[in-house]
Protein backbone atom coordinates (compact mmCIF):
# COMPACT_ATOMS: atom_id res chain seq x y z
CA UNK A 1 0.00 0.00 0.00
CA UNK A 2 1.35 3.43 -0.94
CA UNK A 3 1.77 6.20 1.69
CA UNK A 4 -1.16 8.06 0.12
CA UNK A 5 -3.41 4.99 0.37
CA UNK A 6 -2.34 4.43 3.96
CA UNK A 7 -3.14 8.04 4.80
CA UNK A 8 -6.63 7.67 3.35
CA UNK A 9 -7.14 4.55 5.51
CA UNK A 10 -6.83 6.59 8.71
CA UNK A 11 -10.22 7.26 10.26
CA UNK A 12 -11.07 10.88 9.61
CA UNK A 13 -12.72 13.12 12.17
CA UNK A 14 -14.55 16.45 11.78
CA UNK A 15 -11.39 18.25 12.89
CA UNK A 16 -9.11 16.67 10.26
CA UNK A 17 -8.75 19.98 8.44
CA UNK A 18 -7.26 21.50 11.57
CA UNK A 19 -4.80 18.66 12.13
CA UNK A 20 -1.20 19.19 11.13
CA UNK A 21 1.42 16.57 11.77
CA UNK A 22 4.71 17.88 13.11
CA UNK A 23 7.95 16.13 13.99
CA UNK A 24 9.67 17.53 17.09
CA UNK A 25 13.22 16.46 17.91
CA UNK A 26 13.28 16.35 21.70
CA UNK A 27 16.71 14.74 21.85
CA UNK A 28 19.24 14.04 19.11
CA UNK A 29 22.10 12.76 21.22
CA UNK A 30 24.03 9.53 21.61
CA UNK A 31 25.51 7.86 24.70
CA UNK A 32 28.14 10.62 24.63
CA UNK A 33 27.44 13.20 27.37
CA UNK A 34 26.94 16.20 25.09
CA UNK A 35 25.51 19.12 27.13
CA UNK A 36 23.76 20.48 24.03
CA UNK A 37 21.98 17.26 23.08
CA UNK A 38 19.58 15.27 25.21
CA UNK A 39 19.22 11.55 24.69
CA UNK A 40 17.30 10.17 21.70
CA UNK A 41 13.62 11.15 21.72
CA UNK A 42 11.32 12.23 18.90
CA UNK A 43 7.73 13.41 19.16
CA UNK A 44 5.20 13.03 16.38
CA UNK A 45 2.55 15.63 17.14
CA UNK A 46 -0.91 15.42 15.60
CA UNK A 47 -3.45 18.01 16.62
CA UNK A 48 -3.59 18.02 20.42
CA UNK A 49 -1.86 14.69 20.95
CA UNK A 50 1.79 13.66 21.04
CA UNK A 51 3.38 10.28 20.35
CA UNK A 52 6.93 9.82 21.64
CA UNK A 53 9.58 7.59 20.12
CA UNK A 54 12.23 6.69 22.70
CA UNK A 55 12.90 8.36 26.01
CA UNK A 56 16.56 9.25 26.40
CA UNK A 57 17.97 11.36 29.23
CA UNK A 58 16.17 14.69 29.63
CA UNK A 59 13.03 13.74 27.70
CA UNK A 60 10.46 15.40 30.00
CA UNK A 61 12.39 18.65 30.32
CA UNK A 62 12.96 18.79 26.58
CA UNK A 63 9.23 18.25 26.11
CA UNK A 64 8.64 21.11 28.56
CA UNK A 65 10.94 23.32 26.50
CA UNK A 66 8.99 22.45 23.35
CA UNK A 67 5.76 23.24 25.20
CA UNK A 68 7.12 26.67 26.15
CA UNK A 69 8.02 27.11 22.48
CA UNK A 70 4.35 26.70 21.60
CA UNK A 71 3.80 22.93 21.16
CA UNK A 72 0.79 22.58 23.46
CA UNK A 73 0.52 18.79 23.20
CA UNK A 74 3.99 18.36 24.74
CA UNK A 75 2.88 19.74 28.08
CA UNK A 76 3.96 17.23 30.74
CA UNK A 77 0.47 16.01 31.65
CA UNK A 78 -0.20 15.18 27.98
CA UNK A 79 2.72 12.77 27.61
CA UNK A 80 0.74 9.53 27.53
CA UNK A 81 2.03 7.45 24.58
CA UNK A 82 5.54 6.08 24.07
CA UNK A 83 7.08 3.78 21.46
CA UNK A 84 10.52 2.31 22.20
CA UNK A 85 12.86 1.28 19.38
CA UNK A 86 15.17 -0.91 21.49
CA UNK A 87 16.27 -1.25 25.07
CA UNK A 88 19.69 0.42 24.99
CA UNK A 89 20.01 2.66 28.06
CA UNK A 90 20.48 5.88 26.08
CA UNK A 91 17.03 5.29 24.55
CA UNK A 92 15.25 4.25 27.74
CA UNK A 93 16.89 5.87 30.75
CA UNK A 94 14.24 8.59 30.73
CA UNK A 95 11.42 6.10 31.23
CA UNK A 96 11.13 6.51 35.03
CA UNK A 97 11.08 10.28 34.44
CA UNK A 98 8.31 9.85 31.88
CA UNK A 99 6.35 7.58 34.25
CA UNK A 100 6.61 9.69 37.38
CA UNK A 101 7.13 13.36 36.51
CA UNK A 102 4.03 13.89 34.33
CA UNK A 103 2.00 11.98 36.94
CA UNK A 104 3.17 14.43 39.61
CA UNK A 105 2.22 17.24 37.21
CA UNK A 106 -1.44 16.21 36.90
CA UNK A 107 -1.43 13.61 34.15
CA UNK A 108 -4.91 12.07 34.23
CA UNK A 109 -4.32 8.96 32.11
CA UNK A 110 -2.06 5.92 32.41
CA UNK A 111 1.11 5.95 30.32
CA UNK A 112 0.94 3.58 27.34
CA UNK A 113 4.29 2.05 26.34
CA UNK A 114 4.93 -0.12 23.28
CA UNK A 115 8.31 -1.68 22.62
CA UNK A 116 10.27 -4.82 21.76
CA UNK A 117 10.29 -7.93 23.93
CA UNK A 118 11.65 -6.99 27.33
CA UNK A 119 9.70 -3.72 27.55
CA UNK A 120 7.10 -5.11 29.96
CA UNK A 121 9.76 -6.64 32.21
CA UNK A 122 11.85 -3.45 32.25
CA UNK A 123 8.79 -1.37 33.13
CA UNK A 124 7.82 -3.74 35.91
CA UNK A 125 11.30 -3.52 37.43
CA UNK A 126 11.24 0.27 37.27
CA UNK A 127 7.89 0.42 39.05
CA UNK A 128 9.28 -1.83 41.76
CA UNK A 129 12.40 0.34 42.05
CA UNK A 130 10.24 3.42 42.62
CA UNK A 131 7.64 1.67 44.79
CA UNK A 132 8.42 3.85 47.81
CA UNK A 133 8.00 7.06 45.83
CA UNK A 134 4.71 5.80 44.36
CA UNK A 135 3.41 4.73 47.77
CA UNK A 136 4.21 8.09 49.39
CA UNK A 137 2.51 9.98 46.57
CA UNK A 138 -0.55 7.74 46.68
CA UNK A 139 -0.98 7.53 50.45
CA UNK A 140 0.43 10.85 51.56
CA UNK A 141 -1.49 14.09 51.24
CA UNK A 142 -0.52 14.81 47.62
CA UNK A 143 -3.64 15.45 45.49
CA UNK A 144 -2.76 13.08 42.67
CA UNK A 145 -4.77 10.83 40.35
CA UNK A 146 -4.26 7.21 41.52
CA UNK A 147 -5.04 5.80 38.06
CA UNK A 148 -2.46 7.89 36.25
CA UNK A 149 0.48 6.15 37.91
CA UNK A 150 -0.47 2.97 36.09
CA UNK A 151 1.77 2.06 33.14
CA UNK A 152 0.29 -0.08 30.39
CA UNK A 153 3.43 -1.56 28.87
CA UNK A 154 3.19 -3.99 25.98
CA UNK A 155 5.81 -6.06 24.18
CA UNK A 156 5.08 -5.87 20.45
CA UNK A 157 6.25 -7.59 17.30
CA UNK A 158 6.67 -6.03 13.83
CA UNK A 159 3.40 -4.92 12.28
CA UNK A 160 0.70 -2.47 13.25
CA UNK A 161 1.09 -1.78 16.96
CA UNK A 162 -1.24 1.17 17.54
CA UNK A 163 -4.13 3.00 15.92
CA UNK A 164 -6.49 5.76 16.94
CA UNK A 165 -8.51 8.38 15.06
CA UNK A 166 -5.40 10.42 14.29
CA UNK A 167 -2.58 7.99 13.60
CA UNK A 168 -1.61 4.46 12.67
CA UNK A 169 1.74 3.23 13.97
CA UNK A 170 3.70 0.35 12.46
CA UNK A 171 6.81 -1.22 13.98
CA UNK A 172 9.35 -2.76 11.60
CA UNK A 173 12.50 -4.73 12.28
CA UNK A 174 15.95 -3.18 11.85
CA UNK A 175 19.46 -4.49 12.61
CA UNK A 176 21.35 -3.00 15.54
CA UNK A 177 24.40 -4.89 16.68
CA UNK A 178 23.78 -7.72 19.13
CA UNK A 179 20.18 -6.75 19.88
CA UNK A 180 17.75 -9.53 18.97
CA UNK A 181 14.89 -7.04 18.68
CA UNK A 182 15.30 -3.49 17.37
CA UNK A 183 12.59 -1.52 15.61
CA UNK A 184 11.92 1.52 13.53
CA UNK A 185 8.46 3.09 13.53
CA UNK A 186 6.20 4.47 10.80
CA UNK A 187 3.45 6.98 11.63
CA UNK A 188 0.67 7.52 9.11
CA UNK A 189 -1.70 10.43 9.72
CA UNK A 190 -4.26 12.21 7.58
CA UNK A 191 -1.64 14.56 6.15
CA UNK A 192 1.82 12.98 6.51
CA UNK A 193 3.82 9.78 6.72
CA UNK A 194 6.78 9.88 9.10
CA UNK A 195 9.39 7.15 9.46
CA UNK A 196 11.89 7.01 12.35
CA UNK A 197 14.76 4.59 11.93
CA UNK A 198 15.88 4.04 15.52
CA UNK A 199 19.46 2.74 15.78
CA UNK A 200 20.24 0.58 12.76
CA UNK A 201 22.66 -0.50 10.12
CA UNK A 202 21.47 0.12 6.53
CA UNK A 203 18.09 -1.61 6.35
CA UNK A 204 15.85 -2.44 3.40
CA UNK A 205 12.94 -2.22 5.83
CA UNK A 206 13.55 1.53 6.19
CA UNK A 207 13.34 1.91 2.41
CA UNK A 208 10.19 -0.19 2.20
CA UNK A 209 8.42 1.65 5.02
CA UNK A 210 9.38 5.12 3.79
CA UNK A 211 8.72 4.58 0.06
CA UNK A 212 8.32 8.29 -0.64
CA UNK A 213 7.35 9.24 2.92
CA UNK A 214 7.14 12.89 3.92
CA UNK A 215 9.82 12.79 6.64
CA UNK A 216 12.53 10.21 7.34
CA UNK A 217 14.36 10.69 10.65
CA UNK A 218 17.50 8.56 10.48
CA UNK A 219 20.58 7.98 12.60
CA UNK A 220 24.03 8.48 11.04
CA UNK A 221 27.78 8.54 11.57
CA UNK A 222 30.48 10.40 9.67
CA UNK A 223 32.29 8.03 7.30
CA UNK A 224 35.45 10.16 7.22
CA UNK A 225 35.65 10.24 11.01
CA UNK A 226 34.85 6.51 11.18
CA UNK A 227 37.90 5.79 9.03
CA UNK A 228 40.08 7.31 11.75
CA UNK A 229 38.64 5.15 14.53
CA UNK A 230 40.37 2.17 16.10
CA UNK A 231 39.59 -1.14 14.34
CA UNK A 232 37.70 -2.53 17.33
CA UNK A 233 35.36 0.48 17.37
CA UNK A 234 35.02 0.35 13.60
CA UNK A 235 33.82 -3.24 13.88
CA UNK A 236 31.26 -2.28 16.52
CA UNK A 237 29.86 0.76 14.73
CA UNK A 238 29.77 -0.96 11.33
CA UNK A 239 27.57 -3.66 12.89
CA UNK A 240 25.35 -1.19 14.71
CA UNK A 241 24.92 2.07 12.80
CA UNK A 242 24.67 3.70 9.37
CA UNK A 243 27.40 5.77 7.70
CA UNK A 244 26.81 8.93 5.70
CA UNK A 245 27.65 7.04 2.51
CA UNK A 246 25.23 4.25 3.37
CA UNK A 247 22.49 6.66 4.35
CA UNK A 248 22.84 8.51 1.05
CA UNK A 249 22.10 5.21 -0.70
CA UNK A 250 19.18 4.46 1.62
CA UNK A 251 17.72 7.93 0.98
CA UNK A 252 18.13 7.61 -2.81
CA UNK A 253 16.02 4.47 -2.66
CA UNK A 254 13.52 5.61 -0.03
CA UNK A 255 12.91 9.05 -1.59
CA UNK A 256 11.72 10.94 1.50
CA UNK A 257 10.40 14.46 1.11
CA UNK A 258 12.79 15.45 3.90
CA UNK A 259 15.69 13.52 5.43
CA UNK A 260 16.43 14.53 9.04
CA UNK A 261 19.69 13.41 10.64
CA UNK A 262 19.67 12.54 14.35
CA UNK A 263 21.73 10.42 16.77
CA UNK A 264 24.76 11.78 14.90
CA UNK A 265 28.15 10.25 15.67
CA UNK A 266 30.77 12.75 14.51
CA UNK A 267 34.00 11.85 16.37
CA UNK A 268 35.49 15.25 15.63
CA UNK A 269 33.79 15.92 12.29
CA UNK A 270 31.55 18.98 11.98
CA UNK A 271 27.83 18.99 11.19
CA UNK A 272 28.64 20.62 7.84
CA UNK A 273 31.13 17.90 6.98
CA UNK A 274 28.50 15.29 7.83
CA UNK A 275 25.99 16.99 5.54
CA UNK A 276 28.57 17.30 2.78
CA UNK A 277 29.27 13.57 2.98
CA UNK A 278 25.55 12.84 2.58
CA UNK A 279 25.14 15.28 -0.28
CA UNK A 280 27.93 13.70 -2.27
CA UNK A 281 25.60 10.75 -2.79
CA UNK A 282 22.13 12.21 -2.28
CA UNK A 283 20.57 15.24 -3.95
CA UNK A 284 17.32 15.37 -1.96
CA UNK A 285 16.48 17.71 0.90
CA UNK A 286 18.45 16.89 4.05
CA UNK A 287 18.86 18.72 7.36
CA UNK A 288 21.09 18.20 10.37
CA UNK A 289 18.77 17.83 13.34
CA UNK A 290 19.20 19.62 16.64
CA UNK A 291 17.24 19.37 19.88
CA UNK A 292 13.87 21.19 19.70
CA UNK A 293 13.88 21.47 15.89
CA UNK A 294 10.38 21.16 14.43
CA UNK A 295 9.59 19.85 10.94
Amino acid sequence: MSPAEQQRSIERTPTDAALKTRVVLLGTGTPNADPDRSGPAVAVVVGGRSYLVDCGPGVVRRAAAAYHNGIESLRADRLTRLFITHLHSDHTIGLPDLILTPWALDRKQPLQVYGPPGTEQMTDHLLKAYAEDIAVRLHGNQPIDPQAQIVKAKDVTPGRVYRDQQVEVTAFAVRHGAWKHAYGFKFVTADRTVVISGDTTPADSVVEQCNGCDVLVHEVYSKAAFDRREPSWQAYHAASHTSTEQLAEIARRAKPGLLVLYHQLLWGATPQQCLDEIRRGYSGKVVYGNDLDVY
